[in-house]
C-alpha cells in the first residue's frame, strides 16, 4: 500500500555489493544522491540502513527494479524484490518497486566512479518515481 501524498522517499539501486541510496522530496520533485551501503551478497549492512532510515524518516521506500527489455524478471530483479520484501518486513514502511531497466546505463554516462554511480542510478530511481506522483489537491 502507498502512501496517499509521500513527503520523503529513500530510493535503493540494488546490487550485490553496493546498494546506492538517495532521498527525495515529494514538494519539490527532487532528490539528492546519499551514497551507498555495502552488501555482502546482497545482503546490506543493515546498522547503516537502519541509521538512514531513521535519519530520514521516509513515507516510501523504493527499490529499483531492473527488468530485461522485454519486461522480463532477471536473476537480478528477482533479488531486488527480496530486498524491498525485507525492507517492508524490516521498517513496516510502504515500499515501491521502481522500473530502472535505463538508469545504470544514464548513471554511467554521468560517472566512471562505480560508487558514485550506484548513488547517482538511486537518484535517477527516485526522480523517476516523484514525477509520477500527482501533487496534492
Amino acid at each position: 500500500m502507498t502512501a496517499t501524498h509521500p513527503s520523503t522517499v529513500l530510493a535503493f539501486d540494488f546490487g550485490l555489493r553496493n546498494i546506492g541510496v538517495a532521498t527525495g522530496q515529494a514538494v519539490t520533485h527532487t532528490a539528492s544522491e546519499l551514497g551507498i551501503v555495502r552488501a555482502r551478497d546482497g545482503v546490506p549492512n543493515w546498522d547503516t540502513l537502519d541509521a538512514l532510515v531513521r535519519e530520514w524518516r521516509p513515507d516510501v521506500l523504493l527499490v529499483g527494479l531492473p527488468l530485461n527489455m522485454d519486461d522480463t524478471l532477471g536473476d537480478m530483479a528477482e533479488r531486488a524484490k527480496r530486498f524491498a520484501t525485507r525492507l517492508e518486513a524490516r521498517y513496516h514502511l510502504d515500499v515501491e518497486l521502481v522500473d530502472e531497466r535505463l538508469t545504470s546505463f544514464e548513471a554511467r554516462g554521468l560517472s566512471r566512479d562505480l560508487d558514485a554511480q550506484h548513488a547517482i542510478a538511486a537518484r535517477l530511481i527516485a526522480e523517476t518515481y516523484l514525477r509520477g506522483l500527482k501533487k496534492p489537491e
